[in-house]
């Protein structure tokens, strides 16, 4: 089953499965398709696997544990269960689940580490979404003992000990190879450090979708083609340049050229009209012989801004920036021009410095973590530790439209549900590529004049264009690289 676009809290997740009762289905029938739809992931995947081992904890997600079991027992593989804690304790649909395994001829052994390296797939069956804090010593180690068993590890629901509305270890989790999830997706499993504790991502609805009495507000949804499709439409036969949108970017402070050519780039490959770079003088030939489509001007005065932004649909101001009087100058000039805006790199610093909101044209920023921190006066790691909280909080204080880069990259804006971005690739973590995001979101906009359509678009073509880009290998990937991959993702 294709990955549904919503994702919800843990919390909303329950009251889907508590509202399944009004159709007649008992927790334990859902118990029951769980354990099918993870036997399933697990054959698929691993056509050849025999030996199982499932490692079950002391709530539901052991009575998921159970149910595929049994089935896979029954199926004829060689299954061994282990308890991670004392199955007596087990209550409701989990010990029904228990029960029919050992009615079923089943046995249960106590959890050892040494009982892992006789099994081909281990099945993660200890937590789930349940947790709420820190994951308790005992438990801490047999998630450490799965992640150095060196076997393939398909985790049910959640990978255990990973915070399933953050994303976030808490303390310690499974790094699994696969996660089948259910009834919805959790949004942890898209958030923060999610992605690399889930691997391979596989759904499985229960049978519930379109049959709940009522469906909560997502709490996230993820970018998928339609974002793309939306604000760039076929174009005319008869279209003219004129039609796509005049950009100004003004960036390429001294010594700096590489990153105001790299936006100017990206934004006429992401088919803006016409793109002018404002630069420091001495930058003019660098960023011209390199890319002779772009009109290059020297910013040699704060009012060249505001001469060139009275030509232009929109301005985007950062690239190679810096931060020095030249810049200062630039940037306010930018915040008094009038225009939709993109702000990214030293233009996000010197707004840290003296914070304002969103002028009434708007804008789009685009702070990586720790240009969130300074904006917010916290830390990288306060940032990473909670993105949605962050993305809000920066809502809140600048209003606009906001792209939180990173890992999983957040799109927000006051009254939407929130963006994530499941593309993209550790290769990306190179120079350059921020500025690339900057560029091509300009040139969206100067498009579709939407700037939350044209956000999400170009966070979503930036990813699919990394990926396409780091086929031949993540290590080495630039973002030149990266502009060559462009068309592509925007010409469906």
């Amino acid at each position: 089953m294709s990955l549904p676009v919503s994702l919800y809290t843990s919390a909303q997740v329950r009251a889907m499965d508590r509202a399944a009762a009004s159709l007649g289905l008992s927790g334990y029938a859902l118990m029951e398709r769980a354990g099918e739809a993870a036997l399933r992931a697990l054959r698929e995947r691993w056509p050849g696997a025999w030996r199982i081992a499932v490692v079950c904890g002391p709530g539901n997600n052991a009575g998921d544990g159970y149910v595929l079991a049994r089935l896979a027992r029954a199926a004829g593989s060689a299954v061994t269960v282990l308890a991670a804690s004392s199955p007596e304790r087990l209550r409701g649909d989990a010990l029904e689940a228990c029960a029919a395994w050992r009615a079923a001829g089943g046995t249960i052994e106590p959890f050892t580490a040494q009982a892992l390296a006789e099994t081909e797939v281990l099945v993660d069956a200890l937590l789930g979404t349940g947790l709420s804090g820190a994951v308790r010593a005992d438990l801490a180690g047999v998630i450490r003992a799965i992640n150095s068993s060196g076997r393939a590890i398909l985790a049910l629901d959640v990978p255990s000990g990973l915070d399933a509305d953050r994303g976030m270890p808490l303390g310690a989790a499974v790094r699994a190879e696969c996660t089948v999830t259910f009834v919805a997706l959790k949004s942890g499993l898209l958030l923060g450090e999610g992605p690399e504790h889930c691997g391979a991502l596989v759904f499985d609805d229960l049978g519930l979708t379109g049959r709940l009495p009522e469906v909560p507000t997502a709490r996230l949804e993820r970018l998928v083609q339609a974002d793309l499709e939306l604000p760039l439409p076929r174009r005319a036969r008869g279209a003219h340049k004129g039609d796509f949108g005049q950009v100004l970017i003004v960036g390429g402070g001294p010594g700096m050229p590489g990153a105001a050519r790299l936006a100017g780039e990206a934004c006429l490959r992401a088919g803006a009209g016409r793109v002018t770079v404002a630069v420091a003088p001495q930058n003019l030939a660098a960023v011209v012989s390199g890319r002779p489509e772009l009109m290059c001007v020297p910013l040699e005065q704060s009012e060249t801004v505001r001469t060139l932004a009275a030509r232009c649909d929109l301005v985007a101001v950062g690239p190679g920036l810096g931060q020095d009087a030249w810049a200062r100058a630039a940037f306010e000039a930018v915040l008094d021009c009038g225009k939709p805006l993109v702000v990214d790199a030293d233009a996000l610093n010197l707004l840290a410095g003296e914070p304002r909101t969103a002028p009434p044209s708007g804008w789009i920023l685009t702070p990586h973590p720790g240009e969130a921190a300074r904006l917010l006066a916290t830390t990288g790691a306060q940032v990473q530790s909670d993105r949605l909280a962050a993305l809000e909080a920066l809502l809140a204080r600048y209003g606009g439209v906001v792209v939180l880069k990173g890992a999983g990259t957040l799109v927000g804006r006051h009254g939407a549900v929130p963006a994530v971005c499941g593309q993209g690739n550790p290769g990306m973590a190179s120079p350059g590529m921020g500025d690339v995001l900057t560029g091509l979101i300009a040139g969206i906009l100067a498009q579709c004049r939407d700037p939350w359509r044209a956000a999400r678009a170009g966070v979503l073509a930036h990813a699919l264009a990394g990926d396409a880009a780091a086929r031949g290998g993540e290590r080495g990937l630039l973002a030149g690289d990266l502009i060559e991959e462009l068309r592509r993702w925007l010409n469906f």
